[in-house]
C-alpha cells in the first residue's frame, strides 16, 4: 500500500496528515512554526517543523519511524518559489512546495473552484475559477499587509493604546496587554518584541484577548473586530473579482474563525459587501488540503477523506 501525506507549515504552528492510497486517514501529527520570515540560509526552522510533524504524524499513524511516502505536498506561509534556509530532507521521491493559499482551497473547497481566505497570524485570499485561472490577494506580510489577520488585530489594539499613552487618555486595553505579555510598561512590550522576547505568534495570539474584551462590550475592541472582518471580506471580494468570478463560493478558514464573534461579523459584511457570492463552511483543514493535492499530482480521485 502506498502512503501519501499532507503539510501544512504556517507562522504559528506546523500541521501534517498522512493517508493511505483509498483517502483513510492514518494520522496527524503537529509541530512549531515553520515560515521562513526573517530566516538566513543557515535556518532550520522549515526543515525542523516539516520533519517533526510529519515524524509526529507517522508515530500516531502507527507506521515505522523510517516509512517512506509515494507524493507529499507541502504548503508553506509565504512561499515565493524558493527556500532560503536549509532545504526540507523528507522521505518522498515527489515534493512539492507551495504556497499555503492552494493548499487552505483544496481543502475549503475539497478542490472546487471558489475564493478562500486564510486568517491566522497573517491573512490572504485565493480564487480560483472553473478554467483554473487563479488570482491572489493580501498576503503581504505582517509589516506591510495582513488586514483582518490576528496579527493584525492584536498590533490594532496594542498600538491603539500605545498613541492614548502618548496622548495622556489611558486605554483600557493596556493593563490587559501588561498582564497578557508579562511586561511593565508598553514601552516594554514594543522593546521585548523588536528585540525577539515576544514572538509574531504570540503577539497575534493577542487577538483572542482584545475579541473577548469585544463581546465583553469593549466599544473600541469591537471596532477593531468589526473593521478586521470587513478587511477580510474586501479580500474575498478583490480576489474573486480578479479572477472574473461572479458569484464563487468563498469559505473563510484560519485561527480567527474559531471565535464566533470573529465569523458572524465576517457574515454580516459578506451580505453587505458581496451578496451574490455564497459563504460556506470548509470541508477540511489545510493539511488535509495539501493531502489532496498530493493525490492530484499522482492521479488518484480520492472520493471521500476520512
Amino acid at each position: 500500500m502506498a502512503y501519501y501525506a499532507g503539510i501544512n507549515i504556517g507562522q504559528s504552528s506546523t500541521q501534517a496528515v498522512i493517508a493511505d492510497d483509498t483517502g483513510h486517514i492514518l494520522g496527524r501529527g503537529s509541530a512549531g512554526p515553520g515560515d521562513e520570515v526573517g530566516q538566513d540560509p543557515s535556518s532550520t526552522r522549515l526543515r525542523d517543523a516539516a520533519g517533526l510533524a510529519l515524524a509526529d504524524a507517522t508515530a500516531h499513524a502507527g507506521l515505522p519511524p523510517d516509512s517512506n511516502f509515494a507524493a507529499i505536498y507541502a504548503g508553506i506561509s509565504g512561499y515565493e518559489g524558493r527556500v532560503y534556509g536549509q532545504p526540507l530532507q523528507l522521505p518522498t521521491p515527489s515534493l512539492t512546495l507551495d504556497h499555503d493559499a492552494p493548499i487552505a482551497h483544496a481543502g475549503a473547497l475539497g478542490g472546487a473552484a471558489g475564493v478562500v481566505v486564510i486568517a491566522g497570524t497573517g491573512s490572504v485570499a485565493y480564487a480560483r475559477n472553473e478554467q483554473g485561472a487563479s488570482a491572489l490577494t493580501g498576503g503581504w506580510g505582517y509589516v506591510f499587509g495582513d488586514q483582518g489577520s490576528a496579527f493584525w488585530l492584536a498590533r490594532k489594539a496594542i498600538s491603539n493604546a500605545m498613541r492614548g499613552r502618548d496622548a495622556g487618555e489611558p486605554d483600557d486595553i493596556t493593563q490587559i496587554a501588561l498582564q497578557h505579555f508579562n511586561v511593565a510598561s508598553l514601552r516594554s512590550l514594543a522593546s521585548t518584541f523588536y528585540t525577539g522576547g515576544i514572538s509574531r505568534a504570540q503577539i497575534a495570539a493577542f487577538a483572542q484577548v482584545v475579541i473577548a474584551q469585544a463581546e465583553n462590550g469593549n466599544e473600541r475592541a469591537a471596532q477593531f473586530v468589526n473593521d478586521g472582518a470587513q478587511a477580510l471580506v474586501i479580500l474575498a471580494m478583490r480576489a474573486m473579482d480578479r479572477a472574473g468570478m461572479q458569484a464563487p463560493n468563498v469559505a473563510f478558514t484560519g485561527g480567527l474563525l474559531q471565535s464566533a464573534t470573529m465569523r458572524n461579523q465576517i457574515e454580516q459584511w459578506f451580505r453587505k459587501l458581496i451578496p451574490q457570492a455564497h459563504l460556506v463552511a470548509p470541508q477540511y483543514d489545510e493539511a488535509t488540503g495539501a493531502l489532496l493535492l498530493a493525490y492530484r499530482g499522482a492521479g488518484i480521485t480520492a472520493e471521500r477523506i476520512a
